[in-house]
């Protein structure tokens, strides 16, 4: 039966074994006597026998082996410290530098401007994991916006919104519009290795719009649009959410111009005892819980068989819709999302 290399036994196990040598050798058995019965080589044996000899069976103790955490890294604490906050709280371009993402090609650029130290991406890969930092799908947001009206609708302005709400016994509804098509964009299946699935779609594409708000306790309401959103449509569908309640309504909107339209902004005048309008910072729609209601009808309807006719996929959608009025507790989970629980 061939011998276990000592090496990759457990420290522990090779500790025993020392302590064993060292009794052996204690009743006069020869380096090499010791090697064979243990299995290692007679020089092993007698540079256990000196560890002992110089300072006791202490000198036996298991010893970590290998490099010490942080040896022969290339940056230092502190340098690793700086470029882990700048990629962290920074973008490329916020420090001029020619790449839209921190990709490692853009860190390794960036270490060599900062400190003049070239580095394989490959090593640059193994900071990055021992960072904890993980190659990531990015959210894209507009680069008009304006984080000062954003601070402000956070703080100041919904705050207020909802105040004025519970103070008049009102229902917040946030509204959107969104849309889908019988291009049918899927993500990845199964198949056999080698054999690319193959998804047949229709080359003439057709698509159905709707509209629909969203409340934070779990209330649905949609309307299916026959063709682009008007001002008209909009005073429709105000109409029918105003119809649906006893309390006041007050709707909260993205800024496309047709929510503006002094057509409904008249409308909304005229029947203020019922209605209020009012309209998100420009170029956020990160903070309209509706677009997450949005997500969730388009995944939902992208798990089903596709859609061939304009017919179909409004049926489709509205079983998907008619599915969340029935599950408020679902609705109520788009809340949950960090950028909207503001508006939980």
């Amino acid at each position: 039966m061939p011998q276990r290399d000592a090496r990759t036994l457990p420290p522990a196990a090779q500790e025993e074994k020392r302590r064993t040598a060292i009794r052996l050798r204690q009743a006069d058995h020869t380096f090499a006597e010791i090697g064979t019965m243990l299995g290692v080589h007679w020089a092993t044996v007698h540079g256990w026998w000196q560890r002992y000899e110089a300072g006791g069976l202490e000198a036996l103790t298991a010893r970590r082996r290998g490099r010490r955490l942080g040896t022969q890294r290339v940056l230092t604490p502190a340098q690793e410290w700086s470029i882990q906050r700048l990629v962290a709280d920074k973008t490329p371009d916020q420090l001029r530098m020619p790449f839209a993402l921190w990709t490692r090609a853009a860190i390794g650029a960036l270490i060599q401007h900062r400190y003049g130290l070239r580095m394989p991406v490959r090593t640059i890969g193994h900071y990055l994991q021992r960072w904890g930092f993980s190659p990531q799908k990015p959210l894209k947001r507009a680069y008009e916006q304006r984080p000062e009206a954003i601070q402000a609708w956070l703080t100041h302005e919904y705050p207020a919104i909802a105040a004025r709400a519970k103070a008049e016994g009102a229902e917040i509804h946030w509204g959107d519009e969104t849309s889908l098509s019988t291009s049918d964009p899927r993500g990845r299946g199964f198949a056999p290795r080698g054999r690319t699935p193959v998804l047949t779609v229709v080359s003439a594409r057709r698509s159905v719009s709707f509209l629909s708000t969203v409340t934070n306790q779990g209330k649905v309401r949609f309307m299916v649009l026959e063709g682009p959103l008007s001002a008209p449509i909009l005073i429709r569908f105000l109409r029918r959410l105003i119809r649906d309640t006893t309390r006041r309504v007050f709707v909260i909107l993205d800024n496309l111009n047709v929510h503006k339209a002094a057509k409904v902004r008249a409308w909304v005048a005229a029947h203020g005892d019922a209605i209020a309008l009012f309209y998100l910072p420009p170029y956020a729609p990160e903070l309209n819980p509706d677009e997450y209601l949005n997500g969730d009808l388009k995944l939902g309807v992208a798990t089903r068989a596709p859609a061939r006719t304009k017919p179909e996929l409004s049926a489709v959608a509205r079983s998907h819709f008619r599915m969340l009025q029935r599950r408020p507790a679902r609705v109520r989970r788009f809340f949950e999302h960090p950028r909207v629980t503001y508006a939980a």
